[in-house]
This record gives C-alpha cells, sequence and structure tokens, in this order.
C-alpha cells in the first residue's frame, strides 16, 4: 500500500482524513482506487479525457510525476503520492 496524502481543500471528500493508504501498482491505478473509496474526488480530480485534471499536480515521494512515466510511474510499497489541486485567486488591486 502507498499513502495518498491529500491536501486541505481535498479532505471533505475524504471525512476529513489527511491520509489514505491505497493499494496499486502505478499512479493510475492509486488514484482510480482511490476514487473508488472516495466518489467525490472524482470531478476534482479527473478531467474530461479520463486522466488527471490539468490543474492537479500529482508528486510521488516529491518528485512530479510529470517527470517520470506521469500516470503510468510505478509506486511501490511504502510510496507517498501527493495529489495537490492548483489555487488560483488573489487580490486584483
Amino acid at each position: 500500500m502507498s499513502t495518498v496524502r491529500i491536501p486541505p481543500t481535498l479532505r471533505t471528500a475524504t471525512g476529513g482524513a489527511k491520509q489514505v493508504l491505497v493499494p496499486g501498482g502505478t499512479v493510475r491505478e492509486v488514484v482510480a482506487r482511490l476514487i473508488v473509496l472516495h466518489p467525490s474526488l472524482e470531478s476534482q480530480l479527473i478531467g474530461p479525457d479520463g486522466d488527471l485534471n490539468r490543474f492537479v499536480n500529482a508528486f510521488l515521494n516529491d518528485t512530479d510525476v510529470r517527470h517520470l512515466e506521469a500516470l503510468d510511474t510505478p509506486v511501490g510499497e511504502g510510496d507517498t503520492l501527493v495529489l495537490l489541486p492548483a489555487m488560483a485567486g488573489g487580490c486584483g488591486t
């Protein structure tokens, strides 16, 4: 099992859990199983093409998966996956 760290913006979908243990051999499998456990995450994480939403950054052990094998990056026991939706906003002045 790998650990998926859940940022504060997604914790309402996980019942407040900061971390969720999820099985899977690739980032894609871990994300898919996370969504099975917490279905309301799907609209926040997955885009219309079935891949991660372009505004979601995924880091495996602190490395952006786009610099690895993207969603096909292998995930091992004890690895940590962090899913970070991009934040926007601020003052327009």
